[in-house]
């Protein structure tokens, strides 16, 4: 069946990506992935604020409920009005589009509103970074291709997916399933959702080729009849909510499911409060012959986490075996870590 989309691809001098990367090396700590959802239903966590100069550890955030965010029937209402841009060979919505269009505080929790109102990445409890493509992903991505890391027929988890780069690779890569989850629903509803539409729609145009982070314009500016490819759709799912409570809704599902073979996360280890929630849910949704591919600065200036932080907690719980698999010395030094249980070893 064919779909007529309404988007465009836009044509831009300035290569936007290339400035998500010289971003990163700020000292502005970059983001967990566990933004907070003012939804209704939440529950109270320990979680954390930034340089209040009070015991971080014992503030407490309402953190919403987990849910899942079902694809809609009409599958052209995802895309409609979206701009997109090519990252990575990837068709992604153009963050800066949606930020024009959802300023004013009136849309739902208001997260772009907040944090350009806050010139701020990061709003402990309210905004923590989930809009962005952080540095790492594409790491972790290049990682992937070099490594020729398999995902055909492997149920795949993208874990504090932002854009959802890492778990459409995997689609790509012909995953039995792929699910995404980010803190945030906004960023699930606006970015993940209609960036994986994207990429698995056949416009007759293409997407790869030319350089991995050039944005490109198509021929013709009339819209084209887009055919949606439903098996690729209908191998997604995607989840907003804290780890732990997405966690929970997914081991309580009534319907029949197997652990995720391989695990994806990237930039989600910068603030160590988080570190015990991060290792209990790969612990609970990792089968047990699976691995997680985590990509992560060496060090997360202002707030402290980092990868030697991370490593000691995993040596501590003796849970998992990690390891380095590749390094990155450009900028600040980053690191590809791979992630297996001790017994599977």
């Amino acid at each position: 069946m064919a779909f007529q989309f309404n988007f465009a691809i836009e044509d831009n001098e300035s290569n936007e990506s290339d400035a998500h990367r010289e971003a990163d090396l700020q000292l502005d700590p970059p983001k967990h992935k566990q933004t907070a959802d003012a939804a209704a239903a939440c529950s109270p966590r320990l979680g954390t604020a930034k340089h209040t100069g009070k015991d971080l550890s014992e503030k407490k955030l309402c953190f919403p409920a987990a849910r899942e965010h079902h694809v809609p029937e009409d599958v052209s209402k995802v895309l409609e009005n979206k701009v997109l841009e090519t990252v990575s060979d990837l068709r992604c919505v153009k963050v800066a589009a949606v930020e024009m269009t959802r300023r004013g505080g009136t849309h739902g929790e208001d997260i772009v509103w907040k944090s350009v109102s806050a010139h701020s990445d990061l709003i402990p409890g309210v905004y923590e970074g989930g809009l962005k493509i952080w540095e790492c992903t594409f790491d972790l991505l290049e990682y992937l291709a070099e490594a020729g890391v398999q995902f055909a027929n492997k149920a795949v988890l993208d874990l504090g997916c932002g854009a959802g780069l890492l778990g459409i690779a995997a689609l790509r890569g012909k995953a039995a399933q792929v699910h995404f989850q980010d803190y945030n629903s906004t960023v699930i509803d606006e970015i993940t959702l209609p960036n994986v539409v994207a990429n698995c729609v056949n416009d007759g145009n293409g997407t790869g080729g030319g350089d991995e982070r050039k944005i490109v314009k198509p021929p013709s500016k009339k819209p084209r009849k887009a055919e949606c490819l439903p098996d690729a759709l209908s191998r997604c799912r995607f989840f907003s909510g804290e780890w732990s409570e997405v966690s929970r809704l997914l081991l309580s599902s009534s319907e029949p499911r197997s652990k995720y073979d391989v695990i994806l996360t990237s930039e989600t280890i910068y603030n160590p409060d988080y570190y015990g929630a991060l290792h209990d849910t790969l612990s609970q949704l990792l089968d047990k012959n699976g691995r997680v591919y985590l990509a992560s600065k060496v060090h997360y200036f202002g707030v402290g986490g980092g990868v030697y932080l991370f490593e000691k907690l995993v040596e501590e719980r003796k849970v998992f075996t990690i390891s380095t698999v590749k390094e990155i010395d450009k900028g600040l030094k980053r690191f590809v870590m791979e992630m297996a249980f001790k017994d599977s070893c």
